[in-house]
């Protein structure tokens, strides 16, 4: 039965694109979906059950709330999707699970002397991503290589261009930046040769050194000659490694599927200028009931709506249907042509093959980790019913931990687990605010009085309620949360705390505590989410008082108040960035007198 509030929403939906959000009771997104006409889509869902599968069905009963948003075509709507799914990961949808963080190489193009460094964050910051990378030993394999072959620096920060070259200058690895030894310009030149590298455009990289070879012998540079032709060596040793597998040098992605009950594994092997470069496995969750076609679209979507490098053509083991919005948005994100191929024969049918060889491997490891996994959660959480009393299992547990010095920047972390999982998404974090110095007992109060508060005023984010809570420290903590459970009426949650000391566990009133055995599955559990509590936190608070600190830099400047303050932090980004700049580049900014520029560079230098 379709509730009074989704059929009045369903009535009063337009025929025009977009995403359809659907909500449960709680207010928890269980579904994102998109539509060419988000009216006959949706209201598709409502129609005869006949031809539907379990999943749908399931998905049906539970839909309390229905919210949408109209997009202007169907490709916008498939990349609003994409981010709906990954930022919400509803129940329903197949998510692409990729817990992994595979690395990638970075250049950062907007600095003068870049560095090439292996980062696992793809950040919108218009540098040079290159990967993913199958592993950690791959990058820094690539790394070295480029650091043998080319002598740009390692070390991060600002250069002043007046310090002293360290020992990599003088073993000829590095032409010291930092002691003004390169132009930008030249140091420019070989990060371009560095990108060829990586982009796997070897016999580009080697007929242009070749050209500066003969240039520079011409010119009787016989010591730049000399440079080059070792580094050309290099080149050419490291190509040999390199299979040419393809003899047109094109970029392409090779992706194969293997599919369980509700688990899926999709292999990719990822050619570039013609060469086989790695391959990577990536685990599809909530794959119940679906077909390989709409694996395919939901893993196409997912993954390259923020992959780095979209290649020109992607190969396939089947045709799928209604492609033209698929290799619209892939067209959109790569900015040239996409084509999506289905190989009948020769290299390109081998690879996928082998490609789907490793998937159906992957997928056992897959579900064998899973089934572990599984089962050593269910394990704890029966130990833990068992030692505390419990009369359910308590499959949504959620933890507390407060992070302050001497009360500075006093914050507090909410970690959920569901099942024994980490629930990431649903973590939430807290600035203490009514509470002045050292006092982890009124703040773990107010935190407490805050999320019992969210939920009574229905906000989403806090719901359901947990089945136990738990307080990362001893009799005071527990007390003090204790005592606002009961005011507002949630006295009925069970609540223990987690002295970390002896991991003894504290129970409302009863004076002694529970220890548990140090081989118990349930203790392991509790020590897990105090840990990940403890960890949100303080990973919180650092950043807080890192920000905090170098705001209040600007406040110890002579000329500096709130107004020119704002405005150089909304010219210059950062008081890092500020830091870095001359009189000249800070007079610049409108509002800033020379004299408060010279003071601005003056503090600054100082504080070196």
């Amino acid at each position: 039965m379709i509730k009074d509030e989704v059929k009045e929403i369903i009535n009063k939906l337009p025929s025009s694109p977009g995403v359809y959000i659907m909500k449960d009771k709680y207010g928890e997104v269980i579904y994102v979906g998109k539509a060419l006409s988000l009216k006959n889509r949706v209201k598709s869902y409502f129609s005869k059950s006949e031809g539907k599968g379990a999943k749908v069905l399931a998905l049906v009963q539970n839909i309390a709330a229905l919210d949408y948003i109209a997009t202007d075509s169907e490709v916008e709507a498939l990349i609003l999707e994409s981010n709906l799914i990954k930022k919400h990961r509803p129940k329903y949808n197949i998510s692409l699970k990729d817990d992994k963080h595979y690395p990638y190489i970075k250049i950062n193009l907007k600095e003068d002397f870049p560095v090439v460094e292996k980062v696992r964050k793809i950040t919108k910051d218009k540098a040079r991503y290159f990967g993913p990378y199958p592993s950690g030993i791959v990058v820094n394999e690539t790394l070295n290589a480029i650091r043998t072959l080319f002598p740009l620096r390692t070390c991060k920060g600002k250069l002043s261009k007046k310090d002293r070259p360290c020992l990599n200058y003088h073993i000829k690895k590095c032409l010291a930046p930092c002691a003004g030894r390169i132009s930008s310009e030249d140091y420019q030149k070989i990060v371009e040769e560095v990108i060829l590298f990586l982009e796997g455009k070897n016999l580009e990289l080697i007929k242009k050194m070749e050209e500066e070879m003969v240039k520079a012998a011409e010119n009787l540079d016989f010591e730049k000659a000399a440079k080059l032709r070792d580094q050309l060596q290099g080149v050419k040793a490291i190509g040999e490694k390199q299979k040419i597998i393809f003899s047109d040098l094109e970029d392409r992605d090779i992706l194969a599927l293997a599919q369980g009950d509700n688990l899926a594994c999709i292999q990719i092997f990822s050619i570039r200028g013609g060469k086989l470069l790695g391959s990577e496995s990536f685990k599809l969750e909530n794959t119940g009931g679906s077909t390989p076609e709409e694996l395919f679209h939901a893993f196409i979507t997912q993954y390259y709506n923020n992959a780095p490098i979209i290649p020109g053509e992607i190969l396939l083991p089947m045709e799928l249907q209604d492609s033209k919005v698929l290799l619209e948005f892939l067209s959109k994100k790569r900015n040239g042509k996409v084509v999506l191929k289905v190989p009948q024969k020769g290299d390109k049918k081998s690879l996928l093959e082998m490609a789907e060889k490793n998937a159906k491997l992957q997928l056992q490891t897959f579900i064998s980790q899973q089934q572990k996994n599984k089962q050593e959660a269910e394990e704890g959480l029966l130990d833990l019913a068992k030692a505390l009393g419990l009369e359910e299992l308590p499959w949504r547990m959620e933890c507390y931990d407060i992070s302050n010095i001497q009360g500075e920047h006093s914050v507090a972390s909410m970690v959920v687990f569901e099942g024994g999982k980490p629930v990431k998404e649903k973590y939430r974090k807290f600035q203490i605010r009514t509470v002045q110095g050292p006092n982890d007992f009124a703040s773990m109060a107010e935190v407490i009085k805050r999320r019992l508060e969210n939920f009574l005023e229905g906000d989403s984010s806090f719901t359901p309620l947990p089945h136990l809570i738990i307080i990362d420290g001893g009799k005071g903590q527990l007390s003090a949360a204790r005592k606002v459970m009961e005011e507002t009426g949630f006295g009925h949650i069970k609540t223990i705390g987690l002295a970390k000391r002896e991991e003894e566990i504290f129970l409302p009133n009863r004076s002694e505590g529970i220890i548990l055995p140090r081989n118990s599955k349930g203790l392991y559990l509790l020590q897990r989410i105090r840990d990940e509590a403890h960890r949100f936190a303080l990973t919180y608070h650092r950043k807080l008082r890192t920000k905090n600190t170098l705001t209040s830099e600007l406040d110890k400047i002579p000329g500096i108040g709130a107004t020119r303050k704002k405005i150089l932090l909304q010219t210059f980004g950062s008081v890092e960035e500020i830091s870095t700049k001359d009189v000249g580049e800070i007079a610049a900014v409108k509002g800033i007198p020379w004299k408060v520029a010279e003071e601005v560079y003056k503090h600054f230098r100082k504080s070196r």
